[in-house]
């Protein structure tokens, strides 16, 4: 079983703590279905600054493959974050740097590469939307994370991008369950044929296009809180680890009792991963320009 990551990678730096780690949803999926047995990698742009050094490097790290990645010149994307009872705040970026100024462009050597995989994952923030077709050509299946923006799910976004996702996760926050079913409907709709919606501390909701299969959320130890970075991340690599283990592919969706059970290992990774600083640890101290909040 392969999973690969493609697109986003990202530093983030924690002004209340003075600290750095590697991320960026793409980034985590593969590490994070690296932790839990599968084989990974990730494929995408490294800025040719110190901080793409130091993504890099984590994610080798982990035994995640990057061979096949490229380096730019120009800086390595970065984003500003302080936490506030335990939840991420952001502050800033820089757009994303070299990952999206002069994104992965997919060629024949890059397609035959993922089509070695189970899974390939994408996002909102890769800049990959125009590689969807030449992605979904590759034969593998296809989880694109639609995160929380309101301007990522628009119709003509939708249309863009859903026909050539299996999988789309979509950030749903404080949204009341109505809200949420008909978001997801709308995205399976759009063509995606799993529409998955995570709602924090209220659990998790699924879309086949015939019925809606609802997960709580797993417990956690307030004591040994980090933080929630990454949970979403977490959530999704347990999810597709899980579903690819009952059959999960093209032709075949596992039946509701694995797709119950799928969720319920999305919400554990989610919950353990909340006891982790940054996305996946490597934490290097970095110093805070004055001007900067505290």
């Amino acid at each position: 079983m392969k999973v690969i990551g493609f697109g986003d990678n990202i530093v983030d730096r924690f002004l209340d703590r003075k600290v750095m780690y590697p991320g960026g949803n793409c980034v985590n999926v593969a590490v994070f279905a690296r932790r839990l047995g599968v084989e990974s990698a990730y494929l995408g742009v490294f800025g040719s600054d110190p901080l793409g050094t130091f993504v890099r490097e984590a994610i080798d790290a982990e035994g995640v493959d990057t061979s096949r990645c490229i380096t730019r010149d120009g800086l390595n994307g970065v984003t500003e974050i302080k936490v506030v009872d335990g939840d991420r705040i952001f502050l800033g970026w820089n757009q994303g740097g070299v990952t999206t100024s002069d994104p992965f462009v997919l060629e024949d050597e890059h397609l035959r590469y993922l089509a070695s995989a189970h899974l390939v994952h994408s996002s909102v923030y890769s800049a990959s939307e125009n590689q969807l077709p030449a992605l979904r050509s590759a034969g593998t299946l296809v989880s694109f994370d639609y995160s929380s923006e309101p301007e990522r799910r628009t119709d003509a976004y939708l249309a863009q991008t859903a026909p050539y996702v299996n999988l789309a996760l979509l950030s749903c926050g404080n949204m009341t369950v109505a809200a949420v079913e008909n978001e997801l409907k709308r995205v399976h709709a759009a063509g995606a044929s799993l529409a998955v919606g995570t709602r924090g501390q209220s659990g998790a909701m699924m879309y086949d296009g015939e019925r809606f299969l609802t997960q709580a959320a797993a417990p956690t130890d307030p004591l040994r809180f980090a933080d929630t970075m990454g949970c979403g991340d977490a959530f999704l690599a347990g999810l597709v680890v899980s579903l690819l283990s009952s059959g999960w592919n093209r032709s075949f969706l596992p039946p509701v009792e694995d797709c119950r059970k799928a969720l319920v290992r999305g919400a554990e990774s989610a919950a353990a991963q909340c006891y982790v600083e940054g996305a996946f640890g490597y934490g290097r101290a970095v110093e805070i320009a004055a001007g900067h909040s505290k």
